[in-house]
């Protein structure tokens, strides 16, 4: 049974890595590029967690862009358990027209980072700590807003837990709590295993996750800390999804601020598509309620003006680069 389980973790905790050449990174080898008339440029980094590893990031800025203190928003995309930096190309194509910086990141044990394992938030959480600290103490960087994709959705919760002075979120297809999930992919499974084994089935995965990622599942429970958030959030979840059931978002938004000092704005979605659809990508032909509220939440909590959002962009890598794959 032991062997099920680690395989059943791999597929979690270790899917298909996403390594490219940073040359594929928007702007190339020049790191210079165009949104529509307006020219942009990137600026790749590397930090290092507490364990001593890489973080390889990048931050993407509008050139030319000029404010009273010589400082800019930035939203921190945080992506998913197969993807890395890449992913965040849509990010930027639409906030960099509003003067909005866009960072991104590889997780540790993901893309181009140093790691061998994906903890789906249990160790992204603290690579999230660094690059915000990293943004806050560099200086030219003013208000900072977090937009996530499931694992990353999930590590976003989980880091505004510990920081109440991030401005807003974007959280599309979190899951509530991993030993949810994973006893859900269990069944899902369609195992020999009857139910009242389930509990040593959850067992035995959190021992084989132990030991192969050094973390711990049951502190991933997103659930479990948003009761008393106060930053403005955006949910959103596919209505097909059958890997993240809708139900965890749904849970997660009705549970988010229910304890707070004062009430926030909270809103969810629900579109058309399955776990793997990135609905801003199918944008406009796909969610485009979503999308809509997506920017607007951003650009309202970072005290900017929306605008037009550009797509000179080539959106069928987005998110699909491991076909087949399903994304945490």
């Amino acid at each position: 049974m032991a062997g099920i389980w680690d395989q059943l973790v791999d597929a979690i905790c270790r899917p298909p890595r996403d390594v490219y050449n940073p040359a594929e990174l928007l702007g190339g080898n020049s790191h210079a590029f165009m949104v529509g008339n307006m020219e942009a440029s990137r600026i790749d980094y590397e930090l290092k967690n507490n364990a001593g590893q890489q973080i390889m990031v990048s931050h993407y800025l509008p050139m030319n862009a000029h404010t009273r203190d010589d400082k800019l928003p930035v939203v921190v995309y945080c992506h998913c358990n197969s993807g890395s930096r890449r992913d965040a190309e849509e990010a930027v194509w639409h906030l960099l027209p509003c003067g909005v910086g866009v960072v991104a990141l590889d997780f540790t044990g993901s893309g181009l980072s140093d790691g061998k394992w994906v903890t789906l938030g249990a160790r992204e959480v603290d690579d999230q700590a660094v690059v915000v600290h990293h943004l806050r103490t560099q200086g030219g960087v003013s208000s900072i807003a977090l937009w996530g994709r499931s694992m990353g959705a999930v590590t976003a919760l989980l880091y505004s837990a510990r920081d109440p002075d991030i401005a807003g979120m974007v959280l599309d297809s979190p899951f509530s709590r991993l030993t949810d999930l994973m006893l859900e992919i269990v069944v899902s499974q369609r195992l020999p295993i009857p139910k009242v084994m389930l509990k040593l089935a959850l067992k035995l995965m959190r021992a084989s996750v132990k030991r192969k990622a050094g973390a711990d599942i049951s502190t991933v429970a997103p659930l479990d800390v948003v009761g008393c958030s106060l930053i403005p959030a955006m949910f959103g979840h596919g209505r097909e999804d059958s890997f993240i059931g809708m139900h965890h978002t749904e849970k997660l938004h009705e549970a988010y601020n229910s304890s707070g000092a004062y009430p926030v704005y909270k809103n969810i979605v629900r579109f058309d598509g399955d776990h793997n659809h990135v609905p801003y990508v199918r944008h406009p032909h796909g969610c485009y309620e979503f999308a809509q509220y997506t920017y607007l939440l951003l650009c309202s909590s970072l005290s900017v003006k929306p605008c037009k959002p550009h797509h000179h962009y080539h959106a069928a890598g987005l998110g699909q680069k491991a076909a087949g794959w399903t994304h945490v």
